[in-house]
């Protein structure tokens, strides 16, 4: 009898390894919409040195990304679109770190069609710019655009031609399909599908005078308090290697 019992707590033990063993070297990552773009390379760069390691993509906006987690989300790390959110997150204790910035976004006004970019944010008031895109308030991208707007006169003169997206992506995809320009991060220009709009006939850098600096926090929540590889994600986003990146991407260091 006792020979069997041993038997089946051996193999219990062996189960629970091996159920232990499938749940290690998975880190999940919450990821706002606008570094989506530099996300897959950021990815396979830190996979050079953890190869054995998963790691998990969940792309949204900042904000539904944060209402998430505080609603139990079993993220790791949160790569925000702001400092707000994070700093929100470590202040109801959901984080083990206080936030770092680990880039600084930048603000462009971009058209599938060539505008007359010289004319500067006045172009928003031609007749035949009848939608623009914009993020809501809520996604940090949309409250700098919304800050640019109050700050060159043109809220109320172009309020009726605004449609808005939830996230920068979204509102990205309405620039694509529907509307005629719209404020995006920069970061969008620095992929293969939209590289040809990188010039002066299709976009131009708003000029970061007009709205605050768009400070991207970063911060590992309190899920990852026993995941050593989530740990080495967060470092690696604040590393020389990843901040280079970044950069190609049009991120400010």
């Amino acid at each position: 009898m006792y020979k069997i019992i041993t038997k089946l707590s051996l193999v219990t033990l062996l189960l629970c390894l091996f159920s232990l063993s499938l749940n290690a070297g998975i880190i999940r990552v919450a990821v706002a919409s606008n570094v989506s773009y530099a996300i897959t390379e950021l990815k396979n760069s830190f996979q050079l040195q953890y190869p054995n390691t998963e790691v998990q993509i969940i792309l949204g906006s900042s904000g539904k990304l944060t209402h998430q987690i505080i609603n139990g989300a079993p993220f790791d790390v949160f790569l925000s679109a702001d400092m707000l959110y994070p700093e929100t997150l470590y202040k109801e204790s959901l984080a083990l770190l206080k936030p770092r910035v680990y880039a600084k976004g930048a603000l462009v006004l971009l058209s599938t069609e060539e505008q007359d970019f010289s004319l500067g944010m006045s172009l928003l008031k031609e007749k035949h710019i009848k939608k623009i895109a914009i993020a809501s308030k809520n996604a940090p991208y949309g409250m700098a655009a919304f800050e640019v707007l109050h700050n060159t006169k043109l809220s109320k003169i172009v309020k009726h031609k605004l449609v808005y997206g939830e996230s920068v992506s979204q509102t990205l995809s309405y620039i694509l399909r529907a509307a005629d320009i719209g404020f995006v991060a920069k970061s969008t220009l620095y992929t293969a599908q939209l590289s040809k709009f990188k010039d002066s006939k299709h976009s131009i850098e708003v000029s970061q005078e007009l709205y605050k600096p768009i400070t991207q926090g970063i911060v590992i929540l309190k899920h990852a308090s026993k995941n050593s590889e989530a740990l080495a994600f967060y470092e690696f986003m604040l590393s020389p290697r990843a901040q280079k990146i970044l950069q190609k991407y049009g991120y400010v260091i």
